[in-house]
């Protein structure tokens, strides 16, 4: 029922935020009386704030349109290579000639992005900086309401077979980096290839801020999902989707609950956040208010996940901790990280995370005992929070070049 209420709230408000979008826009364009009127500028704040507080944001595109190689500007095609129901494999392929491509020995990456609340163009800033010297694939989930409800449900143990088909898809070349949740499935899947003696194995895998062990410097979102029972979830935040989308009956964990509590985290960060946003535009200061909408367009873009991995996730990882406890088990077969013995391994950790917490991701060291110590690395990210490992300045001057020197060391 909470679902449809959404639904309600959002219907009935969507004509209220355009009338807000035009209000803002009459008091700013200067062809408008209204705009050389006087606290014009107040009056359009006021109303671009109340804009972009109730409406409704939808998946933003990557955008990423060329990339600097040598010195030069070169055109980024995005396409889809592999198309799942619950995932799209994205190419971001670099327009040149094949021989000139081949000239490039650009290593393979595949970055397998979280399916946690927000969309996979969360990453941007990961692709656009890796592509300079890489081949960028990325994992693109999909908004589990507009998956129908024929195409079955979706488990975690389904997330880990995807990451091992896209592997395969790539061949034995790539190098996997995978961010915040998708650490666990990833590991997860190359333990399982490793204990196959599958041939597809890749170069490296770097875990980047995940809950390999959550039993390490638990954060509030540890701490969540051990207070609580697992009936307390599947009773509390499990809505059916309503009939106004493809996946109609599916049992999701809603995205606009997820966004709910990325707020309940740090509410004062975040009204702090909007007061200087309605400053910045009373004052006409135009590019720190450009760069807010763009990380809230991003960051208030959320997706619906599919009950059964989200319920999943909750017990296998942070309740029964079944990973680092040796317990886990994908289609009958044991999950045994120390099996893998020529996957080269780096983990990355934010000094500052408050969403994985110290220790967390460099429990797969522990884990992965058959690699040789001269095969695995470790990196603590000074003054870096959960998203500065991924995004923004450190993560460019910082962490990009040390993933980027780690691949070349075990190509």
């Amino acid at each position: 029922m909470l679902y449809q209420l959404h639904e309600m709230q959002r219907s009935l408000l969507s004509p209220l935020m355009q009338w807000a979008e035009a209000s803002s826009k009459l008091f700013t364009n200067p062809v408008s009386p209204l705009a050389h009127t006087p606290f014009s500028q107040r009056i359009a704040a006021g109303y671009e704030l109340m804009y972009r507080l109730g409406k409704d944001y939808e998946k933003p595109a990557f955008g990423i349109k060329e990339v600097e190689v040598n010195g030069k500007q070169v055109p980024i095609i995005e396409r889809v290579v592999d198309n799942k129901p619950f995932c799209k494999l994205l190419h971001f392929g670099k327009d040149l000639s094949e021989k000139e491509i081949k000239a490039l020995k650009h290593p393979t990456v595949l970055i397998v992005a979280p399916l946690s609340g927000h969309h996979a163009t969360l990453l941007r800033d990961t692709v656009h900086a890796m592509l300079h010297e890489h081949d960028v694939y990325i994992t693109d989930w999909v908004d589990a309401r507009q998956v129908p409800l024929s195409e079955g449900p979706f488990h975690l143990n389904d997330y880990v077979k995807y990451v091992q088909e896209f592997i395969r898809h790539l061949g034995p070349d790539v190098h996997v980096i995978s961010v915040c949740q998708p650490t666990v499935p990833v590991l997860a899947a190359i333990s399982l290839m490793a204990t196959n003696k599958d041939p597809m194995l890749p170069k490296t895998m770097t875990m980047m801020g995940g809950p390999i062990d959550p039993r390490k410097s638990p954060t509030a979102v540890n701490n969540l999902a051990t207070e609580k029972k697992y009936s307390w979830f599947e009773n509390t935040v499990i809505y059916a989707v309503p009939p106004n989308y493809p996946g109609f009956g599916r049992k999701v964990y809603p995205g606009f609950l997820q966004h709910a509590g990325f707020i309940a985290m740090n509410p004062g960060r975040h009204a702090q956040s909007h007061r200087e946003f309605y400053m910045h535009l009373v004052r006409g200061d135009d590019e720190p208010a450009e760069s807010h909408r763009k990380f809230y367009d991003e960051y208030n873009a959320v997706l619906d996940m599919p009950a059964e991995y989200y319920l999943d996730t909750i017990k296998t990882v942070f309740q029964d901790f079944a990973l680092p406890q040796g317990t886990w088990q994908v289609d009958g077969q044991f999950v045994r990280p120390q099996d893998i013995t020529s996957v080269a391994l780096l983990t990355v950790e934010g000094e500052l995370d408050d969403i994985s917490g110290a220790g967390q991701t460099q429990a797969a060291h522990e884990l992965c005992s058959g690699i040789p110590d001269n095969m695995q690395e470790d990196f603590v990210v000074p003054q870096a929070g959960h998203y500065g490992i991924f995004s923004g300045r450190r993560w460019r001057e910082i962490v990009c070049p040390k993933i980027t020197d780690f691949i070349k060391q075990h190509g």
